[in-house]
């Protein structure tokens, strides 16, 4: 009777070799060890990222920026996105007396008229105060300013020669370049201060857009919406010559201050030019593709696709609209055409088109080939070929690249309007360029995200519709 082999464990011969494994690498480590290349790969990656990320901090000076920087400013701007300014200026008569003058539409107080309870001129008109909330208090005479805030004082002397001089060292929240020089006190949210030799600049700011519905000239002015739909609602009319409803809504269109219908019409034309520029880029990038692409139909000497005579050359044509960047087109197109929507749609017409062709070109190269070929077996002209095996491949993966483009080019119109190619950019540079009207820059930033946000949905749902292959 033959001996039965003892049965052996579960693992025992994975075990086993296991061991093998190991005692062969412990003779010969040298032989499996990994080249030092790999080995170091990851150390030399992470070494290599440190070395430019200290030469990008060196380049650009990024320390230096960083301590140069005044982040009271940055802060002051961020309010100002927030709140609203009153800006007026106490300036220095000749015979001691003060002259309080509010800008046009000044929301704080008009000229002429009642001073805001923030500010007060006594009864001779020589002293004037001005209150910075919560217990700061700028006091305004002929020859002196007095400021106050948290507990501290300092008190400025006005010399003849127009000079600002200070009886002690100014504090953390006062400021000034040279001696002499104009003094500028900061409020923290209340605003600021600046004293100059022949007048003082009192920017006093408050939480809110105000303004926002009627400006200060408008017989509306004030007006709150509770007290608006009363109006609106009740039959006797603020102007005779029209209901209190279109009173309204022409008043707040042509608010001054906040200018809603200019904006408007230029977010408006900000949205024609990207929807213009991009259908008409692709409408050329579409037939131009099939020129520019290789096709497998027409093979070489060594079996490889090649393109039409002249394809190469629109290839290269391709490649050197999308090039050139489209603020550098905007900038060309508004030199020849003037400021306005036509130079910013000639320049998305010309990067899309560079960029949508070489996209479409791309695409055309890289086919199914079986549906171009089950076609073109059933005897079918190089016309329906493309007709019926190519188009309902291509048109899908055309059309929701184009709808991508529309929805970037609408945040690129913005960036191009504001080197005058017209659309809310240009209405956004003007705003920016006066650095007082922040709030209106918010406003129409809110407005171009807004608009941004709901293209991306509309062509979200476009491409997803098309991805689903309704065209086939």
């Amino acid at each position: 009777m033959s001996a039965v082999p003892a049965e052996r464990p579960p693992g025992a011969a994975g075990g086993a070799a296991a061991s093998r494994r190991d005692a062969l690498a412990a003779r010969h480590a040298a032989l499996l060890r990994p080249p030092w290349p790999r080995r170091w790969r990851g150390r030399l990656v992470l070494l290599a990222l440190a070395l430019y990320a200290l030469f990008a901090v060196r380049l650009f000076d990024v320390d230096g920026v960083l301590g140069r920087a005044d982040w009271s400013i940055a802060g002051s701007y961020l309010a100002d996105w927030v709140s609203w300014e009153s800006r007026p200026d106490v300036e220095f008569g000749d015979g001691g007396e003060l002259e309080i003058d509010f800008p046009r539409f000044d929301a704080g107080g008009t000229d002429g008229g009642p001073l805001p309870e923030w500010l007060s001129l006594d009864e001779s008109g020589r002293a004037a105060r001005v209150s910075m909330g919560e217990g700061a208090m700028v006091t305004i005479a002929a020859s002196t300013v007095t400021l106050v805030r948290a507990g501290e004082t300092v008190r400025l002397a006005i010399g003849a020669d127009e000079s600002v001089r200070s009886e002690t060292a100014l504090p953390g929240w006062a400021s000034r370049r040279a001696e002499g020089a104009k003094v500028v006190a900061r409020f923290e949210l209340a605003g600021r201060v600046e004293v100059e030799g022949d007048e003082v600049k009192v920017r006093r700011r408050f939480l809110g857009w105000e303004n926002f519905l009627f400006d200060g000239a408008s017989p509306l002015a004030g007006t709150g919406p509770a007290e608006l739909l009363a109006l609106v609602r009740s039959d006797e009319r603020v102007d005779p010559e029209r209901p209190n409803l279109a009173l309204a809504w022409h008043e707040f269109l042509h608010n001054a201050e906040w200018q809603h219908l200019d904006v408007w019409t230029k977010l408006l034309q900000t949205i024609v030019m990207a929807f213009v520029g991009t259908l008409l880029a692709a409408l050329a990038a579409f037939p131009l593709a099939f020129l520019a692409a290789r096709d497998p139909s027409r093979p070489d000497a060594r079996g490889r696709p090649r393109r039409i005579p002249g394809g190469a050359l629109l290839a290269r044509g391709f490649d050197f609209l999308r090039s050139v960047d489209m603020l550098i087109w905007a900038l060309f197109f508004t030199r020849a055409f003037g400021p306005g929507p036509l130079a910013g749609i000639a320049a998305i017409f010309l990067t899309d088109t560079g960029t949508l062709g070489k996209l479409y070109a791309e695409a055309l190269e890289n086919l199914d080939e079986r549906q171009r070929e089950g076609i073109r077996a059933l005897g079918a002209s190089p016309t329906a070929v493309r007709r019926w095996g190519v188009i309902p491949q291509v048109l899908p993966v055309f059309a929701g690249q184009a709808l991508y483009f529309w929805e970037s080019n609408t945040r690129s119109a913005t960036i191009i309007g504001a080197v005058g190619a017209g659309g809310i950019g240009l209405k956004l540079w003007e705003a920016m360029r006066t650095n007082q009207d922040w709030e209106n820059v918010f406003y129409m930033v809110l407005l171009i995200l807004a608009v941004v946000y709901c293209f991306d949905r509309i062509s979200g749902a476009l491409r997803g519709w098309l991805a689903r292959d309704p065209l086939r």
